[in-house]
């Protein structure tokens, strides 16, 4: 059930979202390429449904910690789909930030890698607003579920395109759909730091953690059920509902402090 899907009638599916909520008036969409599987299949659904001309790629390495590898599979994206690409190296932007942080003390790894996460979020923002694009983020319900994603950082966008498939299935999408083979298998890897990969992050596999968050999630079992479906550790089912509960102010807006009627009204 997890993966026995008809994958045309998906990507169809998922095209016929992104036209149905890309308003006419836009030029179309930005995509913020990484090179890495997310992005490129989001690039690859969003010129399917819209067509090339109406997807701007944005690559936005930092020349200090973005792998080779990864700068050069985006560009190769954005000349195998034909879209127009633009390159800008975050370096010197999180130069600014870091010297003029330098008044609250020393950074840590964490606060500068979403720092990183950030300032991307804000230049796709910057040439949507200066050229009447929108927004597409590449998160995948794993990570979405997890709260694998900066707040305010990748995770600010205008809409999901593949937020309803776990990251398993985005490799099976992303194959059937022709994404580049060398994309399709590589390491998922947000790339915020030096070696920052997901899966030691997180601390298993997505192969390992996606059925448990199905089965969680989709089906709706307990923990117990699902540890005994999967023949795994009911720790390690625990471990992993517990990112997903942890996660959960994520995935939704900002709490508002409501007032009473009591105060509403006037003496």
């Amino acid at each position: 059930m997890l993966y026995d899907l008809d994958w045309g009638a998906v990507a169809e599916h998922i095209c016929s979202g992104i036209r149905g909520f890309v308003p006419s008036w836009s030029r179309g969409v930005v995509v913020g390429l990484s090179g890495g599987l997310d992005s490129s299949t989001v690039a690859f659904l969003c010129v399917k449904a819209l067509g090339s001309s109406r997807v701007l790629g944005l690559i936005l390495p930092d020349s200090d910690v973005t792998p080779r590898e990864d700068f050069d599979d985006a560009i190769m994206v954005a000349k195998l789909l034909g879209i127009e690409y633009r390159v800008l190296d975050i370096k010197p932007i999180l130069g600014a930030f870091m010297d003029s942080l330098k008044v609250f003390g020393s950074p840590s790894r964490l606060s500068v890698g979403n720092l990183r996460a950030r300032i991307r979020m804000c230049i796709n923002y910057y040439f949507a607003n200066l050229e009447g694009w929108i927004v597409a983020g590449s998160g995948d319900k794993s990570e979405i579920l997890l709260g694998y994603f900066t707040k305010y950082g990748d995770g600010g966008c205008d809409f999901l395109p593949i937020g309803s498939l776990y990251k398993t299935q985005v490799k099976l999408l992303a194959s059937f759909l022709g994404v580049p083979s060398r994309i399709v298998s590589k390491p998922s890897s947000p790339a915020l730091w030096p070696g920052h990969l997901a899966e030691d992050e997180l601390g298993y596999p997505y192969s390992f953690i996606d059925p448990i968050l199905y089965l969680l999630v989709d089906v709706g079992l307990s923990p117990v059920e699902v540890a005994s479906k999967l023949n795994v550790s009911l720790n390690d089912v625990l471990k992993i509902k517990g990112m997903v509960d942890s996660s959960s102010h994520k995935r939704s807006f900002p709490k508002i402090i409501e007032l009473p009627m009591s105060l509403m009204r006037r003496a």
